[in-house]
Parts: structure tokens; sequence; C-alpha cells
């Protein structure tokens, strides 16, 4: 029993080891820390069931419920029994993650982020792999096929990665494979009998054995035979040595290939990342540029819109097609003004795709690899990547008028671009929607200006990200329905109006303007990213409307034929950019709330007692409920207890140097100096980490890398808090970054109403789900605790692993051999 023990520790460190191509494709080590808790789980399941002698068939089931219960623990959906028991909640959690996973890997070039679905997936894959190893070799006692499982891991990264698996993480899971092999056939000849070199002399136990000796050289050569075949045989060196000779391209951020990559799901993945990212760098000599573009979705399905494979001719070409030299378009009164571009690509854009606007008429600094979709207008490359391009291009910029849109004539009912661009699957409620809103409008403009104007604020529309991102029918439904969604869901659900009004139209993704900008140079980040719709007009060409709340869009472009919708009466609607995200007045009024007022529903709740005699079940049943809900209650007791003892640390009236106040002078405070200054930095500590922890609680993002100023400003720019909580969220934020840089910290009573109005404001924006959820278990007690326990069990690994060095340092064996050799 003890050597199989021996194997199963073998086996589950063979299956870490197997696992290192892995560290190719995350950018992180996140993935490693996950699966090796998941495979001690595993290892420890198999050893405990070993050493109680259960049957065979259970050791599998131990192994599979130890993995299920490691990914309950780090992958959990909120309703688990004591934090680690799955419910049914947590199969569909699962479930989910599992689906999002199929999106990521479409979305997402390698190395890629940490995200909880790629993260589930791989934890899944290597769990399992390692349950597989542990029962070939230690229950069948097959290691040779354990070689198999290895195999499969390694072929993830050599599938997906574009530039070649490192030679190293092959090594180190080699190596690993290769001490499973050995540990047990040494193990198989302890039981059989002494080792000998094959002319009947003993070997002792520091003497390498000559039959091992040979085995090794002959494993060498099959290695080196193996390799050099391929080389030496022209029919199998293609794939082999072409990819030697060309020069990699590694990825990073966004991309694979332009027919591969799925951009909703690539602009969904950037925009809910939490660290800002630099993509591109653009400058041009266009005072007012519109948006970059990258590509289009223009098919659709059931599934929802998707982006055909491109084609077209070398984008090398000096003459791509100008719309200023088309006689049709000219005799439209359409103008159209050339500009100059040039895009800087940096490290975190690694599509098959060239950022350009609109419809560029030359490419300078692009070779031969890449090509121009006409149709798409697009440029793209099915060998090169764009990383660290820098180009030049020259491009024309379109300017239509309401008259002129109105005045261009439908294609014909038998034109391709029609057929292909107007299809669209059957939606009853969509159609019925359609028929109404373009009821009485003449022409495809006053059409589609009908469906562009539904998605106005005034008929509550709203702008979040905390929303699935689909684009198939059913999702298109509910976000006309609950009138809440970001750009992609916008853009898709225009798109998909405007078809069924039987005039073409597609998604366009790129970057919005953003608000970094330096004279005529832009920076762009990953939260630039944009998506709107082009709608097609005949004798015209594909025109953009942006139907997204303009104030929700750092760098927003609107013009006379799209104007801004939301922006008050008397406003001028030209085209003009909007420089980045402002607060949008809110209809409701927000509930008022007190110094010690917390969100609704969050007071702690009676309890009912029962005195009624029964059955001695009956008591036991109320002793379990009882003892499950004191459980509950513990996240609940210490999120409460964190918040009075936060909310206590107030000082009495004390002496004001000077008096300042927050915008607009809703909340006043004071400067203080003196003995008080450590005290009211502990104050305004503590009301700004209350504020970060009910924004963890109910699911708002927290960038640990913003100033106080960010955050406040990033709250009020997505509408979570507007009146009063705007400026009591302000207030926070100038307290908490005088508390941290300034040598005179802010004080006052006023920052304890200023919590209770943002965490109202913040309740009142929340599902009720989530308002129950931060209630009974709150996410920010859970992930304090998750990262105690994982700091507790890394000091616990680098205690048993200083003990187990000392301990081999004194080995027997390893100092028999010493003595020996001397």
């Amino acid at each position: 029993m003890t050597t199989r023990r021996h194997l199963g520790l073998i086996a589950a460190a063979a299956s870490l080891m197997a696992a290192a191509p892995m560290a190719t494709i995350f950018e992180s080590w996140t993935w490693l820390v996950q699966c090796a808790i998941a495979v001690i789980l595993i290892g420890g399941a198999g050893m405990l069931v070993r050493t109680l002698r259960a049957p065979g068939w259970l050791h599998p089931i131990a192994m599979i419920g130890a993995l299920l219960l490691a990914l309950t623990w780090m992958f959990p959906s909120g309703d688990e029994l004591f934090a680690v028991l799955p419910t049914p909640a947590t199969i569909n959690h699962f479930g989910s993650l599992f689906a999002q996973s199929a999106q990521d890997v479409h979305a997402y070039g390698v190395p890629v982020p940490d995200g909880d679905a790629l993260l589930f997936i791989t934890v899944l894959g290597i769990g399992s792999v390692a349950v597989v190893i542990d029962v070939l070799t230690v229950t069948l006692r097959r290691p040779a096929l354990a070689g198999l499982p290895m195999l499969a891991i390694y072929s993830v990264p050599v599938a997906i990665y574009v530039d070649g698996v490192p030679a190293v993480p092959f090594i180190i899971g080699a190596v690993g494979y290769l001490w499973l092999l050995m540990a047990d056939n040494v193990d198989r000849v302890r039981r059989f009998g002494r080792r000998f070199t094959g002319d009947g002399r003993d070997v002792d136990v520091w003497e390498p054995s000559p039959l091992a000796a040979a085995g090794r050289r002959l494993a060498l050569a099959g290695v080196a035979v193996a390799v050099l075949i391929p080389l030496a045989i022209p029919g199998m060196t293609s794939g082999l040595l072409s990819n030697l000779g060309r020069a990699g391209v590694g990825g990073n951020g966004l991309g694979t290939g332009p027919g591969q990559v799925n951009l909703f799901a690539a602009l969904s993945g950037q925009l809910n990342q939490s660290e800002v990212t630099e993509m591109l760098r653009v400058t041009t000599d266009d005072p007012n540029p519109a948006y970059l573009r990258i590509g289009v979705a223009d098919e659709i399905s059931e599934e929802g819109f998707a982006n055909r494979p491109p084609s077209g001719r070398p984008a090398s070409v000096r003459a791509l097609p100008d719309p200023r030299e088309d006689p049709e378009i000219r005799s439209t009164g359409v103008t159209h003004e050339p500009y100059q571009a040039t895009v800087e690509v940096l490290g975190n854009f690694n599509m098959a795709l060239l950022p350009t606007y609109a419809v560029p008429v030359r490419m300078d600094d692009v070779d031969d690899t890449w090509a121009y979709d006409r149709t798409a207008q697009i440029v793209f490359s099915g060998r090169s990547r764009a990383r660290g391009m820098t180009y030049d291009f020259e491009y024309v910029r379109s300017s239509y008028t309401p008259g002129a849109l109105r005045r261009s004539q439908p294609l014909p009912t038998d034109d391709d671009l029609r057929q292909r661009a107007t299809a669209v699957p059957a939606v009853p409620e969509v159609s019925a929607l359609v028929t109404e809103l373009t009821a009485g409008a003449d022409s495809d403009y006053d059409r589609v200006r009908a469906i562009y104007n539904h998605f106005s604020r005034s008929n509550g529309f709203t702008y979040s990200l905390a929303t699935e991102g689909g684009t198939a029918s059913q999702d298109i439904v509910n976000f006309l329905d609950n009138k809440v969604g970001f750009c992609q869901q916008y853009a898709a659900a225009m798109a998909w109006l405007v078809r069924e009004a039987d005039i073409p139209a597609r998604v366009a993704f790129g970057f919005a303007n953003g608000s970094r900008r330096s004279e005529n140079t832009y920076t762009l980040t990953n939260l630039n990213l944009h998506a709107w719709t082009e709608v097609y007009f005949g004798g015209i060409g594909w025109v953009p409307f942006d139907a997204t709340p303009a104030a929700n869009v750092p760098g927003s472009v609107r013009s006379e034929w799209a104007p801004d919708l939301d922006a008050p009466e008397g406003d001028d609607p030209a085209a003009t950019p909007t420089a980045g995200p402002s607060a949008a007045p809110s209809a409701a009024p927000l509930p008022q709330s007190g110094p010690g007022n917390v969100d609704p529903g969050q007071e702690g709740t009676g309890s009912a007692s029962a005195g009624s005699a029964g059955p001695t079940w009956l008591w036991w049943a109320l002793a379990g409920l009882a003892t499950l809900i004191a459980l509950l209650a513990v996240p609940q007791a210490r999120r409460g207890a964190v918040r009075r003892r936060r909310l206590s640390r107030t000082l009495g009236p004390v002496p004001a140097t000077a008096a300042d106040s927050a915008a607009g002078g809703a909340m006043p405070v004071v400067v203080v100096t003196g003995a008080e200054v450590g005290p009211a930095r502990e104050h305004a500590h503590a009301a700004w980490s209350e504020l970060v922890d009910t924004m963890v609680d109910l699911r708002v993002p927290v960038d640990r890398s913003e100033t106080p100023r960010a955050t406040a400003l990033r709250l009020i720019a997505t509408g979570s808090v507007h009146d009063g909580a705007a400026d009591a969220v302000r207030l926070l934020g100038q307290a908490e970054e005088r508390a941290r840089y300034a040598r005179q910290p802010m004080h006052g009573h006023a920052l304890v109403d200023a919590l209770g109005l943002t965490r109202a404001a913040l309740a009142a924006g929340a599902t009720r789900r989530t308002r129950l959820l931060a209630r009974l278990l709150p996410p920010s007690v859970l992930l304090r605790w998750r990262s105690q326990v994982a700091e507790g069990y890394a000091q616990v690994f680098d205690v048993v692993g200083r003990w187990r060095g000392t301990a081999l340092r004194f080995s027997p064996r390893r100092l028999l051999a010493n003595r020996l050799g001397r």
C-alpha cells in the first residue's frame, strides 16, 4: 500500500509537469496555482481511498468528487452550501462558464488574460487528465498509457499557438512522463527481485545499472531517428521546415485570423477587462475623425451576426477604390474630404486586421501579405499579424446630408448585396416593432431614422456592461424588452431592425476616439473598442449610425444625419465628437439615506421560533436547519460587523483651518490639522473602503489601479449614480484623495451621509438577485476569505517544501552513495 501511495504522488506530480505547455497560453500563473490545488485534492482523495482499502471502482469516483469540490470552491456561483458543496445552480454556472469558454477561445489570441471561463476549462481539463493518469498508473498499473492524456494536454497549445510551443515546456512534460515510467519500473523490479547487470553480478543501490544505461541509449537513438527521418523526406518536411523558416508572429490581446475571430466575443471580452491596455496610437490631420474600423459582421442567422471570411486584392497596390472617381456617387451631392493618417500598432493588438478609417484609398508600408476587401472595406491578412506595425494611409471621409440620404433610391430587389444584407430570421416581435416604428415613413432614410430614434434614453434605453452580450434572435428580443445593454447590443439590434425594414445593414467594429488626445494624436485602449451600425443607401454607399448613448462612449461621433438623441434641447446636433463620457440626468429620484442607513433590505431579519412538539427526527432536522442558517449567516454577520466598525470611525466637532465643500456645495466638509489629522485620515479611508466593498457586493466593476477620483467619475459616467449621489461619490473620492496624498485631510459627518447616498444609488441600480446575494453571501467577504485561505495554503506549502528539502539532505541513500563514492 505504501508503494501505491508513492506512485499516486508521482502521478499527481507528472500531471502538473505535463501541463507545463499551458504556460505559453496564459499571461500569468493563476492557472498553475488553481490546477495545483485541484491535482493535490485529486491525489489526496486517491491516497485516502487506497489507505482505507476501498474497492477499485471507488477510486475514480472519489477523485472526480474531489475535482468537483475544487471547481466549486474556485469558481463559485454564489449558491453553494458551505462554500464548497455544489448545488444545481453551481452546475448551471459551470455550464455557462463552459459555453463562455468556447467564445473566449475565438475572442482572444495567446497569451490570454485570466478569465473565469478559460481558467475553469483549464482546471477541468487538467484535473480530468490527472484522474485518468492516476487510474492508469496506480489502479491499472499501465503507466505507459498515461502518455496519451499527457499528449492531449500538449496538443492544445500546439493547435492554437501561432508561434509554435517552445521546447522547454515539452521537456518538462516529457521528464514527468519518464519519471512516471521509471518509478513504476523500479517498483516492479523491487517486487520482482534484486537489480543485476545481466552477467550475474549484483548492482549496489547507488550504482547505475548497465541495462538501464543501454535502455537510455536506445531511447535517445529512437528519438533522434524519429526527428531526423521527417526532415530527410521532402514530402514530410513542408509544414515543419516552412514553419521553422518563417518569422513567427505572437499573439496577445485581440485575435487570430480574420475569418476565425469572433469580433462580438472579442469586443465583449475586452470591454469587461479591469486592466486598461494601450493598443493603437493614431495620428491624423482630420480635425474630427470618425471611428477607426477593424471589421464588419454582415452575415446573420438564428445564432446572431457573424463575420464572413474576407477576400480581396493586395492592399500594397497604391491605388485602392476611390469614391471620388465614381460618377454615380458624385451626382448625389455627398462631399468627400481626403486626409492622411499614421497608425502605430502596440503590443496588445495582434489581429490579422489593420485598423483604418472608413474608406482607405492608398496604403503605404504594407507588404503583399495584406489585402483589401472592397465590400467589407477592411484590410486583412491570412499570414501576417498587426503587432508592431507602423503604416500610413490616405483615406476619404464622406459627409452626408439628410436630404441627400432621403433622395437615394433603394437597390433593386434582385441585387446581390440587397439580398445578402437584408436577410434576417423571422422574429415576430421584431417584425411587429419595425412595422410600428416605420409606419408613415416615405424613404429609406426616414425608416432608418425612425428605428435609430427608438434607441434613445427617452424610450427607456440605458447603457450597461453588466449584461449578456449575445446577438441571437432571443438576445435581440430580450434587449428590446429590457432596454439595457452596451454598444454591440445597440449596434446588432439596430442592424437587425433595419434589415427587417428591407434595408441593407451590418455591424461595424473598431475604436472610438477616446479621451487620450495630444494635439492630433490619439492613444486608443481596449476600453475604446466599439461597435456601431452601417446602413447601405443606393448610389451613396455604407453610412454609419451609432445608436449607443453618446455619454457612455468616450470620443463618440455624432452627425447631422445621425444626431445625439439624448442631447438637451437647443444643442446643435451637428457632427461634433463627444470628448468623453458625461453623466446623463435621471428621470427617477434617488432614495435618501442618513449616516446609519444601508442598502434596502440589508437590515437583519428576525428569527421565527417554533414550540410545537414532535418526533425526534423533527428536532434533529430543525437543529440541522438552524446550524445551516447560522453558517450561512456568518458572511452576512462579518460584513455587518465590518460596516459598523467603519461607520463608527467618526470624529466629533474639530477646529477647522479652512472650509471646503464637495462639488456643488451639497455636502460641506472641513480641512483639519494637528492631533485630529490621523483620525480624519482613518475616517476617509474607512468610508472609501466601505464604498469599494459595496461595489464588489453589488457586482459593480472595481479597478484597483484607478485613483479615487477616476473611480468616482466612472460611476457617474456609467449612470450608476446621479443627482445627489453623484455629488456624494465625488465627495468620497475627494476625501480619499486628500487622505492619501495631501498633508491636511478632510473630515466631517458628511462623509457618512455621502456613503449612505452612494450605497442606496448603487443598490437601486442592481438587480434583485444581486441585492439578495449581497445581503446573504457578500462577495467582498467571500473574496477576502478566499485570499486568506490561499495565503495560508501558500505558507503551508512553503513550510512543507523547506522541511522536505532538509529531509532529503539527510537521506540514507544519498549519504550511502556519497560515502561509497569517496
